[in-house]
């Protein structure tokens, strides 16, 4: 009820909260997912939706929406990454497609293990190779965002959400670290932030 009167003061759809419910009615019934374009349309409704109310909200324009998506389906592919054995030992969830497990040997019931077998680990840095195409998609959002501290934001966002990625492309998340200590996020920003004024520069030349 709280949602509903701050999205009528606000002049606000409905649409992104009813998605983000269709997302928490899939992981209620839906464990497995056969290709990589039904992650994403899992995306579409789990992570989208997110971004999304967030521009609706600071009145951005939704021509940004593709690019918003793309970060935001990115994040999504991290976090189901980093969790990929967590997920199938407590839930029985496996967001790894299983059209890539079957092309590189691997089986859900490795994810139970304590660090990824060879086949596991090539369907995992096969993901992370197709979220970088999604993050490189969404590089040039944060300049484009009309209010400069979110777009700040959001370029810091996307600078995390890269070097994650990065370590995901080359570790295995089984057995190592791939989350950001708090020493690391200070460099982390600092270079987003120098990326971020530099677009927005350009931008206004």
């Amino acid at each position: 009820m709280r949602l509903r009167s701050v999205l009528e003061e606000r002049r606000l759809t409905t649409d992104h909260a009813a998605d983000l419910l269709e997302a928490f009615r899939r992981d209620v019934v839906k464990l497995r997912y056969a290709d990589w374009d039904e992650l994403i349309d899992y995306c579409r409704y789990s992570a989208m939706p997110v971004g999304r109310y967030v521009l609706d909200v600071h009145g951005e324009d939704r021509a940004l929406w593709p690019l918003n998506d793309a970060l935001c389906a990115a994040l999504q592919v991290i976090n189901h990454l980093q969790d990929c054995g967590k997920d199938f030992k407590n839930l029985d969830r496996v967001y790894l497609p299983q059209g890539l497990l079957a092309v590189h040997g691997a089986a859900v019931e490795m994810l139970g293990e304590t660090r990824a077998r060879p086949a596991l680990l090539a369907v995992l840095h096969d993901v992370a190779a197709r979220n970088a195409d999604l993050l490189a998609k969404a590089a040039p959002f944060a300049a484009h965002i009309g209010d400069a501290r979110l777009g700040f934001e959001v370029a810091i966002i996307q600078r995390f959400a890269e070097d994650l990625n990065i370590r995901l492309l080359e570790r295995d998340p089984l057995s190592d670290r791939v989350h950001h200590k708090k020493s690391e996020l200070v460099p982390l920003t600092l270079s987003a932030f120098g990326r971020f004024a530099a677009a927005r520069l350009r931008g206004r030349r």
